[in-house]
Formats: C-alpha cells, structure tokens, sequence
C-alpha cells in the first residue's frame, strides 16, 4: 500500500492507534522528547532524537513505509513561535 491509499486522518488515526496499543506501554521513560516514526501498514517502528534519522532508518527498512511520526511524551512534535508573553501595563 501506499499513501495515496490513506487520508491524512487515517494515517493519523492508524499510528495513534499502533503506539497506543503495541508501543507505549514497552518505552521506557529516558525515551520522552525523542521522535518515533511508525510505518502503519506492518507496525515498524525507529526511535531517535532527530526525526529525520528516525525517517531515514525507517525508510531503509521499509521502503514503502506509509509513517505515522510523534514526539514521545508530548502532544504535537513541534511547536511554532517562540513561545513568549508579552507584559502590557
């Protein structure tokens, strides 16, 4: 399969699904903040804490992989801004 074979949502709701069920419960704490990319046709999975090599080691196993990535411990991957407050008064 392939991704045109998935909606964006699908993908997304494949990989949740497959970390929640067969991965999070068998990491262990020191992975948190580390990226993990899941191929969400056979489950395979990479950790690292460079996405892009979590990508690249995935792909030279599967190259067809259809990924799912997330950021171990955190609710979104990457965050936009720079995350400051401005005081007013």
């Amino acid at each position: 399969m392939s991704y045109a074979d998935y909606t964006a949502e699908e993908i997304e709701s494949r990989g949740r699904a497959i970390y929640a069920e067969q991965i999070r419960d068998r990491l262990s704490t020191g992975h948190r903040g580390e990226f993990l990319v899941i191929d969400i046709v056979t489950g395979t999975y990479k950790i690292d804490a460079d996405d892009l090599v979590a990508t690249k080691q995935l792909l030279a196993m599967r190259p067809n992989a259809v990924i799912y990535g997330l950021r171990i411990g955190f609710p979104a991957a990457y965050r936009i801004g720079a995350g400051y407050s401005v005081k007013t008064g």
